[in-house]
């Protein structure tokens, strides 16, 4: 029953996330990315500035200062900042299924950064998920669209935010590492703005989509962490790519998007190798003596 709930909110953060990035993709059609990123960041700040409450704000304030956390932070804002423009320049569903990488990335990085041992097989895992990654990228074939190798940079940036999220110590709440990744959003788009086009006043149309994109984005947020707290990683972890097939349809549906064969093939050769990485860790943790 407790992995049940899980998939349920595992799979209703997976849609959720999937909207935001429709909605700050129309955004970015109305206002400067950096614009678009204080905005995000700002009101992210506020709600886990709320649900922390005045108590926690001091150490909060002191987490920054953790080398893990800034780091983090750091890795967060440049994905973030990529991210962002990936979604204003190229297609939703060629964002989503390139970002699908990030597994492979984490793995490869585990083994480069620090040292973790991985086998012949996942190794073989990561390079044909990258393989899928040129198949939806083509460089040097008609088509091809320089632009979306910034989706590379966020697939880089966020393996290490998430291998330094593993190395933040203990008594550091996760409220402050949540905190912390939205702030990096403010310090982001305020320095785009600085050194970009200036800021536009949004209708109520604009601040319309912007609150949603916020209220998808928290929510998203705690419907993982719940999720992760009431179910088994291992019954959750397949559901996870429900991300990408919500992408795909919000991409046809809205932006009228059109996929081809090339795009859809290397997205499932991503999604496989990423899930064959994700059983070979399974396995290897299970062999490992008590």
């Amino acid at each position: 029953m407790h992995n049940l709930r899980g998939i349920f909110l595992i799979v209703f953060s997976m849609a959720a996330f999937s909207v935001e990035d429709a909605f700050i993709k129309a955004l970015t059609g109305s206002l400067p990315v950096g614009q678009v990123m204080l905005s995000l960041g700002l009101g992210g700040v506020l709600v886990f500035a709320a649900v922390a409450g005045p108590r926690a704000w001091p150490g909060i304030a002191r987490a920054l200062f953790v080398p893990q956390v800034a780091l983090r932070t750091a890795g967060e804002a440049v994905g973030a900042v990529s991210f962002i423009t990936a979604l204003s320049l190229i297609p939703l569903s060629t964002v989503a299924a390139v970002f699908q990488a990030t597994p492979l990335a984490v793995t490869a990085g585990a083994a480069l950064i620090f040292g973790e041992a991985v086998g012949w097989r996942r190794w073989s895992a990561i390079a044909a998920g990258f393989i899928g990654v040129l198949m939806i990228l083509r460089p040097g074939f008609e088509g091809f669209r320089p632009e979306a190798a910034i989706v590379l940079v966020t697939v880089v940036a966020i393996a290490l935010r998430d291998l330094v999220t593993r190395r933040i110590p203990a008594h550091v709440p996760s409220v402050a590492v949540s905190f912390h990744g939205f702030f990096a959003l403010v310090i982001a788009g305020a320095v785009l703005l600085a050194i970009g086009p200036s800021p536009v006043a949004p209708d109520a149309g604009v601040w319309a989509r912007l609150g949603a994109a916020v209220l998808c984005g928290t929510t998203g947020y705690y419907a993982i962490v719940a999720a992760m707290r009431s179910a088994d990683a291992s019954a959750l972890m397949p559901f996870r790519y429900s991300r990408l097939v919500f992408s795909l349809v919000i991409g046809v549906a809205v932006f009228a998007e059109h996929p081809d064969a090339m795009t859809l093939a290397g997205a499932a050769l991503i999604v496989a190798a990423a899930f064959y990485t994700y059983l070979r860790e399974r396995r290897a943790l299970v062999a490992q003596p008590a």
